[in-house]
């Protein structure tokens, strides 16, 4: 059923909650921000901001696990939209950039793992199913190919389903731009929940490109080295950031030609 259905029923069942507003967060956790539940069972643990392009320290978040890819709620930082765009768990470090739209993250084709079907088995038809792949009113029409996992190469780095999980692999009937690993994917025939899966791969066959200079940062053991974050002015002038004299450690990391990417 579609949400406004839903909507009407409870309008005329008379139920208390019928006009009560669209919910974008968890429901279970009725007036309890995300960020508090979070914090209250996980904590916090401070991290560092890095630009993704330039590797420019630019503040401080709570800890990686409040951020997801695409997120830019919270990031606190002037002079945007800043995005969440690669996230180092290791090193608790999140990769930000104002690019995120501009990079062409169109795709009709992603990996998907941790299945689980409803009925314990794949869909015998998967030729004519229809997914989602976040909350919304919006559906694919798509079609799914079962794989033995360790057949699924994600890049020359790493192979993931080593011990013979199941991967699925989904191609919509058209692009979508927002499509992120860690994402669930939701697929249906008809109106019928068929199971799930996460979403393991983003943007083809790589990440956002995160420089070197970043990456090395990020992987500093004394973050207190770097001093001060840039001062970030906006988009519309000329220099958008001032850079303070943030020391010898990052004056030596200069090579921004070596282009990496993180899986995270």
């Amino acid at each position: 059923m579609s949400k406004e259905e839903v909507r009407n029923l409870a309008a005329e069942m008379g139920l208390p909650n019928k006009d009560r507003r669209d919910s974008q967060g968890l429901c279970f956790l009725g007036k309890v921000k995300f960020s508090e539940f979070v914090a209250r069972h996980i904590g916090e643990m401070e991290g560092i901001l890095l630009e993704a392009e330039t590797g420019d320290f630019l503040g401080k978040h709570r800890g990686f696990w409040f951020y997801t890819i695409g997120q830019r709620q919270g990031l606190r930082l002037p002079g945007g939209p800043w995005y969440v765009v690669a996230k180092d768990a290791e090193n608790n470090v999140i990769f930000v950039s104002r690019n995120y739209f501009s990079l062409d993250k169109k795709r009709r084709s992603f990996h998907v793992s941790s299945l689980k079907w409803i009925l314990c088995a794949p869909p015998e038809d998967p030729e004519k199913l229809q997914c989602k792949v976040r909350h919304g009113p919006k559906f694919y029409d798509c079609h799914i190919e079962i794989v033995k996992g360790n057949l699924y190469k994600e890049n020359e780095h790493q192979i993931l389903g080593e011990t013979a999980q199941e991967i699925a692999i989904v191609r919509l009937s058209e692009d979508d731009q927002g499509l992120a690993a860690g994402q669930y994917v939701a697929f249906y025939k008809g109106n019928i929940c068929l199971g799930s899966g996460i979403i393991i791969d983003s943007w083809g066959d790589h990440n956002f490109p995160v420089c070197s200079k970043a990456l090395e940062i990020a992987r500093m053991k004394d973050k207190s080295e770097l001093r001060e974050p840039v001062k970030i002015k906006n988009l519309s002038d000329n220099n958008s950031k001032m850079k303070p004299n943030n020391g010898k450690i990052i004056s030596e990391v200069e090579d921004l030609n070596s282009t990496n990417f993180l899986s995270n």
